[in-house]
């Protein structure tokens, strides 16, 4: 095998030169990987040259602690990340000025992204560390604080992966820990791979999604693990985003998780359509709700499938939504908004909105043990229909004397329904239904 180093990169050709990769080592560009000083301008030229070259590998090598600023993935670039190499958030919120929605500055902001490219991959055995805990405030007993805002419209605390209108995507093996807010979000995505990754979020830390798939379609998820404060795994459709249409043909195979939230969800920002959807073969642990959809825009959800999958829920604290509801189908207006925050919550120039149908959704073979029962409801009769639970068994523990409460937050109204607990033990399945169609096999 040949080797030879131009400008930092290495060519590695096969004998007879029928294939070749090249090689982008970031110590090569300047990267120090001393986890001080901020290599972000020197992994950045490494991957600007890749692109620019046609493509190939950059390489974080092993043993090192690259601490790095915001930096965009381009086109053909794989980054590859040696076992023991780690890829760390600077923890400085001013070096943060892109906003991970555009326009809406008040959710966080851009981190490691990229935007109208193709052919990316995120492999290796190594780690991305969002250094989430940098960006919290005090520690309570059930989650961090958020720091106060200087700038009410700003949020400096940083995403992890946000990749934009990117075709042929693939994330493997890795390591995700610890961030600060939304970890991998895929906005208007198509043909993405995510297989084999450990994504392992602080269960304290509020906003700490897992995978968000927005606007996307062709996705496939498969043997992660996945731990998270926030969702573990939601699909939904943007009001920022709304120019790449609907999410759907989404896959999810053969995936471990546990949630302070919701480990598997729709919504509840769906300004569009959610359909041909499947969940298979998962386990979810100790999680504030299982399976959720949690419609609160003018978005429809229809023709999701559920199966093969055990859960147990536990009930944590009202600052994460839900009431340990193993299986949750809603479909609820949100509260009304106010002309500061109405250009992102609601139809451009509104202040209220309506929540479209959620129909056709199939549980087939799911074990759960809660402390609550499942529920199912719509704000009028109809709009949720056609809910399907076929060998679906529930055990409620510990036993409840007092009732249950299920939760339709955000919503008009109140958010909590109380429920007579003697008469969800009497039924085949602990089930409590609002204005909603339900078939129980």
């Amino acid at each position: 095998m040949l080797k030879r180093i131009i400008l930092g990169a290495v060519w590695l050709l096969s004998v007879g030169g029928v294939s070749a990769q090249s090689v982008y080592d970031v110590s090569a560009f300047g990267a120090k990987g001393d986890g001080v000083t901020d290599d972000a301008a020197a992994i950045q030229r490494a991957i600007d040259q890749c692109s620019q070259e046609g493509g190939g590998r950059v390489l974080f090598p092993r043993n090192h602690t690259y601490l790095a600023g915001p930096v965009e993935l381009k086109s053909n670039v794989e980054i590859y990340f040696e076992a023991t190499a780690t890829l760390k958030a600077n923890p400085d919120e001013s070096i943060y000025h892109l906003s991970a929605f555009g326009k809406n500055e008040g959710e966080g902001m851009l981190w490691l992204y990229a935007n109208d490219a193709e052919n990316i991959s995120i492999t290796g055995k190594g780690t991305i560390h969002g250094n989430g805990i940098a960006f919290m405030g005090a520690e309570l007993e059930d989650s961090y604080e958020l720091k106060p805002l200087a700038n009410q419209a700003f949020d400096p605390r940083p995403h992890v992966l946000t990749l934009m209108n990117v075709r042929n995507l693939t994330i493997r093996d890795v390591t995700i820990r610890e961030g600060a807010y939304w970890t991998v979000h895929l906005i208007g995505c198509n043909e993405a791979v995510i297989d084999g990754i450990n994504l392992l979020n602080n269960l304290k830390i509020r906003n700490g999604d897992g995978i968000d798939l927005d606007h996307s379609k062709n996705v496939r998820i498969s043997n992660c693990h996945i731990t998270s404060g926030d969702d573990c795994i939601c699909l939904k459709n943007r009001r920022e985003f709304e120019q790449y249409g609907s999410c759907h043909d989404i896959v999810v195979t053969n995936c471990t998780m546990s949630s302070r939230s919701c480990a598997i969800k729709i919504g509840s920002e769906n300004m569009d359509s959610i359909y041909n959807v499947l969940f298979d073969n998962c386990i979810i642990t100790g999680s504030n709700r299982g399976l959720g959809i949690q419609n609160r825009d003018e978005g429809t959800v229809t023709d999701v499938v559920f199966s093969n999958i055990q859960l147990d829920c536990r009930l944590w604290s009202d600052v994460w939504w839900g009431k340990a509801e193993p299986i949750y189908v809603t479909s609820y207006p949100r509260a009304n908004g106010n002309h500061k925050d109405a250009n992102w919550r609601f139809p451009k120039g509104q202040i209220e909105g309506r929540c479209g149908e959620v129909s056709r959704i199939y549980f087939n073979n799911i074990t759960a043990l809660s402390d609550n029962g499942c529920f199912v409801g719509g704000d009028v009769p109809g709009k949720v229909k056609d809910i399907y639970f076929n060998n679906v068994r529930v055990k409620l523990v510990p036993p409840h004397t007092g009732g249950l409460q299920m939760d339709k937050r955000p919503c008009k109204g109140e958010g909590f329904i109380k429920v007579d607990a003697d008469q969800l033990r009497q039924m085949a399945v602990p089930l409590y239904t609002e204005n909603a169609t339900v078939d129980i096999n």
